[in-house]
Protein backbone atom coordinates (compact mmCIF):
# COMPACT_ATOMS: atom_id res chain seq x y z
CA UNK A 1 0.00 0.00 0.00
CA UNK A 2 2.91 2.35 0.65
CA UNK A 3 4.00 1.76 -3.44
CA UNK A 4 2.88 5.21 -5.26
CA UNK A 5 1.52 4.32 -9.10
CA UNK A 6 0.67 6.61 -12.09
CA UNK A 7 -2.60 4.62 -12.24
CA UNK A 8 -4.40 1.81 -10.91
CA UNK A 9 -7.08 -0.11 -13.20
CA UNK A 10 -9.66 -2.05 -11.25
CA UNK A 11 -10.80 -4.84 -13.35
CA UNK A 12 -8.48 -6.85 -16.01
CA UNK A 13 -11.99 -7.40 -18.45
CA UNK A 14 -11.08 -6.54 -21.81
CA UNK A 15 -11.20 -2.89 -21.27
CA UNK A 16 -9.73 -2.52 -18.09
CA UNK A 17 -6.41 -4.13 -20.22
CA UNK A 18 -7.03 -1.46 -22.74
CA UNK A 19 -6.84 1.50 -20.64
CA UNK A 20 -3.79 -0.42 -18.49
CA UNK A 21 -1.98 -0.87 -21.95
CA UNK A 22 -2.89 2.48 -23.14
CA UNK A 23 -1.33 4.47 -19.92
CA UNK A 24 1.76 1.73 -20.07
CA UNK A 25 2.21 3.19 -23.21
CA UNK A 26 2.62 6.58 -22.29
CA UNK A 27 4.88 5.64 -19.73
CA UNK A 28 2.98 5.80 -16.96
CA UNK A 29 3.51 3.05 -14.18
CA UNK A 30 0.17 1.34 -13.76
CA UNK A 31 -1.25 -1.52 -11.40
CA UNK A 32 -4.08 -3.47 -12.91
CA UNK A 33 -6.17 -5.01 -10.26
CA UNK A 34 -8.16 -7.49 -10.53
CA UNK A 35 -10.89 -9.93 -8.46
CA UNK A 36 -10.64 -12.99 -9.70
CA UNK A 37 -7.90 -15.55 -9.79
CA UNK A 38 -7.15 -15.07 -13.84
CA UNK A 39 -7.80 -12.03 -15.54
CA UNK A 40 -10.20 -11.57 -18.76
CA UNK A 41 -13.50 -10.83 -17.01
CA UNK A 42 -15.85 -12.14 -19.92
CA UNK A 43 -12.46 -13.18 -22.32
CA UNK A 44 -12.00 -16.28 -20.40
CA UNK A 45 -11.76 -20.52 -21.60
CA UNK A 46 -12.83 -22.77 -18.33
CA UNK A 47 -13.21 -26.70 -18.28
CA UNK A 48 -17.06 -26.54 -18.06
CA UNK A 49 -17.51 -30.50 -18.65
CA UNK A 50 -15.16 -32.89 -19.61
CA UNK A 51 -11.52 -33.34 -19.37
CA UNK A 52 -9.85 -32.25 -22.82
CA UNK A 53 -12.60 -29.85 -23.77
CA UNK A 54 -12.19 -26.15 -23.53
CA UNK A 55 -15.30 -23.85 -23.51
CA UNK A 56 -15.37 -20.09 -23.52
CA UNK A 57 -18.14 -19.40 -20.87
CA UNK A 58 -19.15 -15.73 -21.96
CA UNK A 59 -17.35 -14.28 -25.00
CA UNK A 60 -16.13 -17.04 -28.42
CA UNK A 61 -16.61 -14.90 -31.66
CA UNK A 62 -15.05 -11.89 -32.11
CA UNK A 63 -15.66 -9.70 -35.11
CA UNK A 64 -15.07 -6.02 -33.19
CA UNK A 65 -11.67 -7.74 -31.95
CA UNK A 66 -10.66 -7.83 -35.09
CA UNK A 67 -12.21 -4.93 -36.15
CA UNK A 68 -11.46 -2.66 -33.37
CA UNK A 69 -9.13 0.35 -34.41
CA UNK A 70 -7.84 0.42 -30.74
CA UNK A 71 -6.24 -4.01 -30.67
CA UNK A 72 -5.55 -3.67 -33.96
CA UNK A 73 -2.95 -2.05 -33.17
CA UNK A 74 -1.39 -3.97 -30.52
CA UNK A 75 1.17 -6.64 -31.29
CA UNK A 76 -0.94 -9.47 -29.97
CA UNK A 77 0.27 -12.42 -32.96
CA UNK A 78 3.72 -11.97 -30.90
CA UNK A 79 2.68 -12.98 -27.82
CA UNK A 80 0.60 -16.09 -29.47
CA UNK A 81 -2.47 -15.14 -30.14
CA UNK A 82 -4.03 -16.68 -33.46
CA UNK A 83 -7.20 -15.71 -35.24
CA UNK A 84 -9.03 -18.47 -36.58
CA UNK A 85 -11.21 -17.72 -39.83
CA UNK A 86 -14.48 -20.54 -40.98
CA UNK A 87 -15.06 -20.48 -44.32
CA UNK A 88 -18.70 -18.14 -43.81
CA UNK A 89 -19.63 -15.93 -40.71
CA UNK A 90 -22.70 -17.14 -40.13
CA UNK A 91 -25.17 -19.25 -41.16
CA UNK A 92 -28.82 -19.33 -40.37
CA UNK A 93 -31.15 -22.66 -41.17
CA UNK A 94 -34.70 -22.61 -42.04
CA UNK A 95 -37.08 -25.46 -41.59
CA UNK A 96 -37.53 -26.48 -45.02
CA UNK A 97 -33.59 -27.60 -44.99
CA UNK A 98 -32.16 -24.72 -46.48
CA UNK A 99 -29.98 -21.50 -44.94
CA UNK A 100 -28.62 -18.33 -45.71
CA UNK A 101 -24.99 -18.05 -45.31
CA UNK A 102 -22.97 -14.71 -44.23
CA UNK A 103 -20.31 -14.86 -46.61
CA UNK A 104 -16.83 -12.88 -46.66
CA UNK A 105 -17.92 -11.77 -50.11
CA UNK A 106 -20.34 -9.09 -50.03
CA UNK A 107 -21.44 -10.27 -53.68
CA UNK A 108 -21.33 -13.63 -53.04
CA UNK A 109 -24.12 -13.33 -49.71
CA UNK A 110 -26.21 -11.18 -52.10
CA UNK A 111 -26.04 -13.60 -55.36
CA UNK A 112 -27.53 -16.54 -52.41
CA UNK A 113 -30.56 -13.95 -51.74
CA UNK A 114 -32.30 -14.07 -54.67
CA UNK A 115 -34.73 -11.46 -55.04
CA UNK A 116 -33.16 -9.85 -52.00
CA UNK A 117 -29.66 -9.19 -53.25
CA UNK A 118 -29.83 -5.77 -54.21
CA UNK A 119 -31.79 -4.45 -51.00
CA UNK A 120 -28.91 -6.03 -49.17
CA UNK A 121 -26.04 -5.08 -51.18
CA UNK A 122 -27.21 -1.10 -51.07
CA UNK A 123 -27.82 -1.33 -47.67
CA UNK A 124 -24.49 -3.12 -46.51
CA UNK A 125 -22.04 -1.68 -49.33
CA UNK A 126 -21.55 1.93 -48.21
CA UNK A 127 -20.70 0.60 -44.57
CA UNK A 128 -18.25 -2.46 -45.90
CA UNK A 129 -16.71 0.29 -48.39
CA UNK A 130 -16.38 2.62 -45.31
CA UNK A 131 -15.40 -0.10 -42.85
CA UNK A 132 -12.23 1.51 -41.01
CA UNK A 133 -13.79 4.65 -40.94
CA UNK A 134 -17.04 3.82 -40.04
CA UNK A 135 -15.91 2.15 -36.99
CA UNK A 136 -13.66 4.78 -35.45
CA UNK A 137 -16.85 7.16 -35.64
CA UNK A 138 -19.21 4.70 -34.36
CA UNK A 139 -16.40 2.89 -31.47
CA UNK A 140 -16.19 6.28 -29.74
CA UNK A 141 -18.14 8.93 -27.25
CA UNK A 142 -20.18 11.68 -28.52
CA UNK A 143 -17.53 14.08 -30.31
CA UNK A 144 -16.86 16.13 -33.74
CA UNK A 145 -16.48 13.08 -36.31
CA UNK A 146 -13.50 13.03 -38.51
CA UNK A 147 -15.77 11.39 -41.53
CA UNK A 148 -18.78 13.22 -41.11
CA UNK A 149 -20.28 11.29 -44.60
CA UNK A 150 -19.40 7.79 -43.19
CA UNK A 151 -20.91 8.38 -40.10
CA UNK A 152 -24.01 10.12 -41.20
CA UNK A 153 -25.16 7.18 -43.52
CA UNK A 154 -24.39 4.56 -40.47
CA UNK A 155 -26.54 7.09 -39.04
CA UNK A 156 -29.49 7.24 -41.18
CA UNK A 157 -29.74 3.80 -41.10
CA UNK A 158 -28.58 2.73 -37.45
CA UNK A 159 -30.81 4.70 -36.15
CA UNK A 160 -33.80 2.65 -36.88
CA UNK A 161 -35.65 -0.34 -35.83
CA UNK A 162 -33.89 -3.94 -36.91
CA UNK A 163 -37.71 -5.04 -37.54
CA UNK A 164 -37.94 -1.86 -40.40
CA UNK A 165 -34.73 -2.45 -41.77
CA UNK A 166 -35.40 -6.08 -42.04
CA UNK A 167 -38.63 -5.68 -43.67
CA UNK A 168 -37.42 -3.30 -46.31
CA UNK A 169 -34.96 -6.20 -47.28
CA UNK A 170 -38.03 -7.89 -48.27
CA UNK A 171 -39.08 -10.23 -45.17
CA UNK A 172 -37.60 -13.64 -46.33
CA UNK A 173 -34.09 -14.94 -45.65
CA UNK A 174 -32.22 -11.40 -45.82
CA UNK A 175 -34.55 -10.24 -43.55
CA UNK A 176 -33.96 -13.49 -41.22
CA UNK A 177 -30.48 -12.72 -41.34
CA UNK A 178 -30.36 -9.24 -40.82
CA UNK A 179 -32.53 -9.65 -37.90
CA UNK A 180 -30.26 -12.36 -36.55
CA UNK A 181 -28.00 -10.08 -36.67
CA UNK A 182 -29.22 -7.21 -34.53
CA UNK A 183 -30.24 -9.47 -31.96
CA UNK A 184 -27.36 -9.98 -30.29
CA UNK A 185 -27.97 -6.90 -28.64
CA UNK A 186 -30.83 -8.01 -26.43
CA UNK A 187 -32.81 -5.60 -27.37
CA UNK A 188 -37.06 -5.71 -28.83
CA UNK A 189 -36.38 -5.77 -32.88
CA UNK A 190 -39.00 -3.16 -32.46
CA UNK A 191 -36.51 -0.90 -30.62
CA UNK A 192 -35.35 2.24 -31.99
CA UNK A 193 -31.88 2.13 -33.12
CA UNK A 194 -31.49 -1.91 -32.86
CA UNK A 195 -30.96 -1.68 -36.72
CA UNK A 196 -27.48 -0.46 -35.65
CA UNK A 197 -26.01 -3.74 -34.26
CA UNK A 198 -27.15 -5.50 -37.62
CA UNK A 199 -25.48 -3.34 -39.48
CA UNK A 200 -22.00 -3.63 -37.32
CA UNK A 201 -22.19 -6.99 -37.45
CA UNK A 202 -23.18 -7.96 -40.98
CA UNK A 203 -20.47 -4.90 -41.92
CA UNK A 204 -18.12 -7.43 -40.04
CA UNK A 205 -18.46 -10.24 -41.49
CA UNK A 206 -18.57 -9.05 -44.90
CA UNK A 207 -15.33 -6.79 -43.63
CA UNK A 208 -13.09 -8.55 -41.10
CA UNK A 209 -15.50 -11.58 -41.02
CA UNK A 210 -15.79 -13.50 -37.48
CA UNK A 211 -13.20 -15.19 -36.32
CA UNK A 212 -12.01 -16.64 -32.75
CA UNK A 213 -8.77 -16.92 -30.88
CA UNK A 214 -7.23 -20.57 -31.39
CA UNK A 215 -7.31 -22.48 -28.27
CA UNK A 216 -9.83 -20.07 -26.63
CA UNK A 217 -11.23 -16.66 -25.71
CA UNK A 218 -8.64 -16.82 -22.94
CA UNK A 219 -5.58 -16.40 -25.27
CA UNK A 220 -6.74 -13.08 -26.63
CA UNK A 221 -6.38 -12.15 -22.60
CA UNK A 222 -3.18 -13.68 -22.09
CA UNK A 223 -1.91 -11.85 -25.25
CA UNK A 224 -2.93 -8.42 -23.82
CA UNK A 225 -2.08 -9.54 -19.86
CA UNK A 226 1.67 -10.00 -21.83
CA UNK A 227 1.97 -6.93 -23.58
CA UNK A 228 1.03 -5.03 -20.55
CA UNK A 229 3.43 -6.78 -18.48
CA UNK A 230 6.26 -6.04 -21.66
CA UNK A 231 5.43 -2.78 -20.99
CA UNK A 232 6.37 -2.31 -17.55
CA UNK A 233 2.72 -2.96 -16.18
CA UNK A 234 1.93 -4.59 -12.42
CA UNK A 235 -0.86 -7.47 -11.72
CA UNK A 236 -2.64 -7.96 -8.63
CA UNK A 237 -4.63 -11.03 -8.96
CA UNK A 238 -7.27 -12.59 -6.15
CA UNK A 239 -7.51 -9.02 -5.08
CA UNK A 240 -10.94 -7.71 -5.02
CA UNK A 241 -11.44 -4.16 -3.80
CA UNK A 242 -14.28 -3.25 -1.35
CA UNK A 243 -13.66 0.57 -0.94
CA UNK A 244 -11.37 3.07 -3.19
CA UNK A 245 -9.67 3.73 0.53
CA UNK A 246 -7.98 0.08 -0.02
CA UNK A 247 -5.84 1.32 -3.08
CA UNK A 248 -2.51 2.42 -3.12
CA UNK A 249 -2.10 6.48 -4.28
CA UNK A 250 -2.12 7.09 -7.89
CA UNK A 251 -2.83 10.32 -10.13
CA UNK A 252 -5.66 8.33 -11.35
CA UNK A 253 -7.53 5.41 -10.61
CA UNK A 254 -10.47 4.01 -13.29
CA UNK A 255 -12.95 0.99 -12.84
CA UNK A 256 -13.96 -1.23 -15.11
CA UNK A 257 -16.95 -1.87 -13.24
CA UNK A 258 -20.67 -1.24 -14.02
CA UNK A 259 -22.58 1.15 -11.76
CA UNK A 260 -23.97 -1.23 -9.40
CA UNK A 261 -20.21 -1.94 -7.93
CA UNK A 262 -19.39 1.43 -8.68
CA UNK A 263 -21.82 2.78 -5.97
CA UNK A 264 -20.47 -0.35 -3.91
CA UNK A 265 -17.14 0.73 -3.66
CA UNK A 266 -17.30 4.35 -3.57
CA UNK A 267 -21.17 5.67 -3.36
CA UNK A 268 -19.72 6.96 0.47
CA UNK A 269 -17.72 9.83 -1.93
CA UNK A 270 -20.20 10.02 -4.93
CA UNK A 271 -22.69 13.49 -5.34
CA UNK A 272 -25.78 12.42 -4.36
CA UNK A 273 -27.07 13.64 -7.48
CA UNK A 274 -24.47 11.40 -9.27
CA UNK A 275 -25.09 8.14 -7.24
CA UNK A 276 -29.06 8.97 -8.01
CA UNK A 277 -27.70 8.54 -11.78
CA UNK A 278 -26.04 5.90 -11.56
CA UNK A 279 -28.42 4.26 -9.71
CA UNK A 280 -31.23 4.67 -12.80
CA UNK A 281 -29.03 3.20 -14.99
CA UNK A 282 -30.90 0.12 -16.23
CA UNK A 283 -29.34 -2.91 -16.79
CA UNK A 284 -30.45 -5.71 -20.16
CA UNK A 285 -31.80 -8.38 -20.54
CA UNK A 286 -29.92 -11.61 -19.28
CA UNK A 287 -28.59 -14.46 -20.87
CA UNK A 288 -28.72 -18.55 -20.18
CA UNK A 289 -25.56 -19.92 -21.40
CA UNK A 290 -25.01 -24.05 -22.50
CA UNK A 291 -21.66 -25.54 -23.42
CA UNK A 292 -21.05 -29.37 -24.87
CA UNK A 293 -19.04 -31.67 -24.95
CA UNK A 294 -20.08 -33.78 -27.89
CA UNK A 295 -19.04 -37.10 -29.70
CA UNK A 296 -19.31 -35.99 -33.50
CA UNK A 297 -20.06 -33.04 -35.40
CA UNK A 298 -23.44 -31.16 -34.85
CA UNK A 299 -25.62 -32.91 -37.28
CA UNK A 300 -27.06 -30.09 -38.94
CA UNK A 301 -30.01 -30.99 -42.15
CA UNK A 302 -28.53 -28.00 -43.72
CA UNK A 303 -24.93 -28.64 -45.46
CA UNK A 304 -24.54 -24.88 -45.36
CA UNK A 305 -24.39 -24.74 -41.43
CA UNK A 306 -21.13 -26.71 -41.33
CA UNK A 307 -19.37 -23.56 -43.40
CA UNK A 308 -19.80 -21.40 -40.19
CA UNK A 309 -18.19 -21.15 -36.89
CA UNK A 310 -21.64 -18.51 -35.62
CA UNK A 311 -25.19 -20.65 -36.42
CA UNK A 312 -28.59 -18.39 -35.45
CA UNK A 313 -31.12 -20.73 -35.03
CA UNK A 314 -34.25 -18.51 -34.41
CA UNK A 315 -36.51 -19.54 -37.81
CA UNK A 316 -37.76 -16.24 -39.77
CA UNK A 317 -38.09 -13.02 -39.27
CA UNK A 318 -41.72 -12.88 -37.27
CA UNK A 319 -40.47 -15.80 -35.09
CA UNK A 320 -37.11 -13.96 -34.08
CA UNK A 321 -38.87 -11.05 -33.33
CA UNK A 322 -41.76 -12.40 -30.91
CA UNK A 323 -38.40 -14.35 -29.32
CA UNK A 324 -36.45 -10.69 -28.54
CA UNK A 325 -39.21 -8.92 -27.47
CA UNK A 326 -40.14 -11.53 -24.79
CA UNK A 327 -37.11 -11.36 -22.14
CA UNK A 328 -37.61 -7.16 -21.76
CA UNK A 329 -41.46 -7.74 -20.83
CA UNK A 330 -40.20 -10.38 -17.81
CA UNK A 331 -41.20 -13.56 -19.79
CA UNK A 332 -39.54 -16.45 -21.47
CA UNK A 333 -39.85 -17.35 -25.21
CA UNK A 334 -40.78 -21.33 -25.61
CA UNK A 335 -38.63 -21.02 -29.02
CA UNK A 336 -35.87 -18.85 -28.46
CA UNK A 337 -33.26 -17.38 -30.54
CA UNK A 338 -30.39 -19.01 -29.71
CA UNK A 339 -27.00 -18.19 -30.81
CA UNK A 340 -24.44 -20.88 -31.29
CA UNK A 341 -21.15 -21.26 -31.76
CA UNK A 342 -18.82 -25.06 -33.04
CA UNK A 343 -15.63 -23.87 -32.77
CA UNK A 344 -13.74 -27.02 -32.95
CA UNK A 345 -15.23 -27.45 -37.01
CA UNK A 346 -12.16 -25.07 -37.16
CA UNK A 347 -10.21 -25.55 -34.07
CA UNK A 348 -9.25 -28.71 -32.65
CA UNK A 349 -7.12 -28.37 -30.25
CA UNK A 350 -10.19 -27.35 -28.57
CA UNK A 351 -11.43 -31.55 -27.95
CA UNK A 352 -9.60 -34.22 -27.45
CA UNK A 353 -9.32 -35.95 -31.27
CA UNK A 354 -12.33 -36.86 -33.24
CA UNK A 355 -14.50 -35.32 -30.64
CA UNK A 356 -16.30 -31.62 -30.79
CA UNK A 357 -17.41 -28.62 -28.40
CA UNK A 358 -20.89 -26.60 -29.10
CA UNK A 359 -21.25 -23.28 -26.81
CA UNK A 360 -24.77 -21.67 -27.21
CA UNK A 361 -27.35 -18.80 -25.14
CA UNK A 362 -30.44 -17.47 -25.36
CA UNK A 363 -31.67 -14.05 -23.79
CA UNK A 364 -33.94 -14.12 -20.90
CA UNK A 365 -35.37 -11.45 -18.36
CA UNK A 366 -32.98 -9.85 -16.02
CA UNK A 367 -32.28 -11.72 -13.30
CA UNK A 368 -34.14 -15.20 -14.55
CA UNK A 369 -34.29 -18.07 -12.69
CA UNK A 370 -35.80 -20.20 -15.50
CA UNK A 371 -33.78 -23.14 -17.07
CA UNK A 372 -33.96 -23.00 -20.29
CA UNK A 373 -31.74 -25.81 -21.38
CA UNK A 374 -35.00 -28.03 -22.94
CA UNK A 375 -36.17 -25.52 -24.87
CA UNK A 376 -32.22 -24.44 -26.66
CA UNK A 377 -32.01 -27.82 -27.14
CA UNK A 378 -35.08 -28.34 -28.74
CA UNK A 379 -34.11 -25.44 -30.69
CA UNK A 380 -30.69 -27.28 -31.89
CA UNK A 381 -32.80 -30.31 -32.72
CA UNK A 382 -35.06 -28.37 -34.63
CA UNK A 383 -32.21 -27.67 -37.37
CA UNK A 384 -29.63 -30.88 -36.20
CA UNK A 385 -32.23 -33.78 -35.58
CA UNK A 386 -30.20 -36.49 -33.64
CA UNK A 387 -28.16 -33.28 -31.18
CA UNK A 388 -28.52 -34.91 -28.15
CA UNK A 389 -27.49 -38.12 -29.21
CA UNK A 390 -24.17 -36.79 -29.73
CA UNK A 391 -24.03 -35.27 -26.01
CA UNK A 392 -21.21 -36.17 -23.78
CA UNK A 393 -21.70 -33.78 -20.94
CA UNK A 394 -23.10 -30.57 -20.96
CA UNK A 395 -23.00 -27.47 -18.51
CA UNK A 396 -25.82 -25.03 -17.96
CA UNK A 397 -25.34 -21.42 -16.32
CA UNK A 398 -28.29 -18.93 -15.53
CA UNK A 399 -27.91 -15.33 -14.92
CA UNK A 400 -26.41 -15.70 -11.93
CA UNK A 401 -24.09 -18.03 -12.11
CA UNK A 402 -22.46 -16.23 -14.89
CA UNK A 403 -22.78 -12.82 -12.19
CA UNK A 404 -21.03 -14.99 -10.04
CA UNK A 405 -18.29 -15.96 -12.63
CA UNK A 406 -18.14 -12.41 -13.63
CA UNK A 407 -19.09 -9.66 -11.60
CA UNK A 408 -19.81 -6.99 -14.31
CA UNK A 409 -22.76 -9.29 -15.98
CA UNK A 410 -25.64 -8.16 -13.71
CA UNK A 411 -28.18 -10.34 -13.96
CA UNK A 412 -26.66 -12.18 -16.86
CA UNK A 413 -26.68 -8.98 -18.78
CA UNK A 414 -23.19 -9.27 -20.80
CA UNK A 415 -23.41 -5.95 -22.27
CA UNK A 416 -22.56 -3.52 -19.51
CA UNK A 417 -26.11 -2.51 -19.23
CA UNK A 418 -29.10 -1.75 -21.74
CA UNK A 419 -28.14 -0.57 -25.33
CA UNK A 420 -31.05 1.31 -25.75
CA UNK A 421 -32.04 4.32 -27.43
CA UNK A 422 -31.63 6.81 -24.01
CA UNK A 423 -28.29 4.55 -23.20
CA UNK A 424 -26.68 4.06 -26.53
CA UNK A 425 -24.93 7.51 -26.34
CA UNK A 426 -24.93 8.78 -22.77
CA UNK A 427 -24.03 5.80 -20.31
CA UNK A 428 -23.97 5.71 -17.34
CA UNK A 429 -24.78 9.16 -16.90
CA UNK A 430 -25.95 12.00 -19.00
CA UNK A 431 -22.73 13.81 -19.44
CA UNK A 432 -20.36 14.95 -22.15
CA UNK A 433 -17.37 13.31 -20.32
CA UNK A 434 -18.83 9.72 -19.78
CA UNK A 435 -15.46 8.41 -18.13
CA UNK A 436 -15.24 11.27 -15.53
CA UNK A 437 -16.31 10.93 -12.35
CA UNK A 438 -17.02 13.93 -9.72
CA UNK A 439 -14.30 11.92 -7.17
CA UNK A 440 -11.55 14.03 -8.79
CA UNK A 441 -8.77 11.38 -10.16
CA UNK A 442 -11.14 8.65 -10.71
CA UNK A 443 -12.37 7.83 -13.74
CA UNK A 444 -14.67 4.73 -15.17
CA UNK A 445 -13.85 2.53 -18.34
CA UNK A 446 -16.30 -0.41 -18.81
CA UNK A 447 -18.81 -1.58 -21.27
CA UNK A 448 -21.22 0.71 -18.98
CA UNK A 449 -19.38 3.83 -21.07
CA UNK A 450 -19.28 4.32 -24.82
CA UNK A 451 -19.23 2.55 -26.85
CA UNK A 452 -20.98 -0.31 -24.59
CA UNK A 453 -20.89 -3.83 -24.84
CA UNK A 454 -18.39 -5.94 -27.15
CA UNK A 455 -14.71 -7.35 -26.76
CA UNK A 456 -13.17 -4.33 -28.65
CA UNK A 457 -11.77 -3.00 -25.52
CA UNK A 458 -12.96 0.88 -27.34
CA UNK A 459 -14.14 1.43 -23.94
CA UNK A 460 -11.05 1.44 -21.97
CA UNK A 461 -9.37 2.89 -24.40
CA UNK A 462 -11.26 6.11 -24.55
CA UNK A 463 -10.87 6.17 -20.69
CA UNK A 464 -7.27 6.44 -20.85
CA UNK A 465 -7.23 8.35 -23.71
CA UNK A 466 -9.04 11.20 -21.07
CA UNK A 467 -6.88 10.25 -18.34
CA UNK A 468 -3.87 11.29 -20.25
CA UNK A 469 -5.63 14.58 -21.26
CA UNK A 470 -6.30 15.40 -17.64
CA UNK A 471 -2.47 14.32 -16.70
CA UNK A 472 -1.49 16.85 -19.73
CA UNK A 473 0.29 13.66 -21.29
Amino acid sequence: MTTRYDAVVVGAGPNGLAAAIVLARAGLSVLLREACEQPGGAARSLSLTLPGFVHDPFSAIHPLSVGSPFLATLPLARHGLEWVYSPAAVAHPFDDGSAVVLERSLEATAASLGPEGGSYTRLLAPLVRDWERTMREVLAPIHLPGSPLALARFGVRGLRSAHGVARSLGGGPAAALFAGNAAHAGLPLTAPASAAFGLVLCGAGHAVSWPFPAGGAGNLTRAMTAHFRELGGTFELNAPVRKLDELPPARATLLDLTPRQVLAIAGDRLPAGYARALRRFRYGVGVFKMDWALSAPIPWRAEACRRATTVHLGGNLDEIARAMQLPGEGRHPDRPFVLLAQHTLFDPTRAPAGQHTAWAYCHVPNGSTVDMSERIEAQIERFAPGFRDIVLARSALAPADLEALDANLVGGDVNGGSPALGQLFFRPVRTISPYRTPIPGVYLCSASTPPGGGVHGMCGYHAARRVLRDLGR
